[in-house]
């Protein structure tokens, strides 16, 4: 799931499989498969970058399970989400949020 932002500001979870595709009509439109329609703040570079580290997450966490074990995958995730939780939100665009110590 990624995070986007309507344009009042109210941020929802978002399954990027469901998209069907985005557009800049000059605001962003996205189209989920079952033809719903959404308007959001972000770009469509944004939503793809967002997308793109969200599915680069998956691929991380995989080979931890398969490199080390279910146990130190979860124990990865939970650093990431507590990271994420204690950076500054109003600085979202700019923020690293590490998917791989090295192995």
């Amino acid at each position: 799931m990624i995070m986007v932002s309507r344009l009042n500001g109210q941020q929802f979870a978002l399954n990027p499989d469901l998209i069907e595709r985005a557009e800049a009509t000059p605001d962003t439109v996205i189209t989920l498969v079952d033809g719903t329609r959404l308007v959001v703040k972000e770009s469509v570079v944004d939503l793809m970058e967002r997308i793109r580290w969200m599915r680069a997450s998956i691929l991380a966490s995989a080979a931890h399970i398969d490199e080390r074990g279910f146990e130190a995958a979860a124990a990865r995730e939970a650093e990431q989400a507590e990271y994420a939780a204690s950076a500054d939100s109003s600085d979202d665009e700019h923020r690293v949020v590490p998917i791989s110590r090295g192995l």
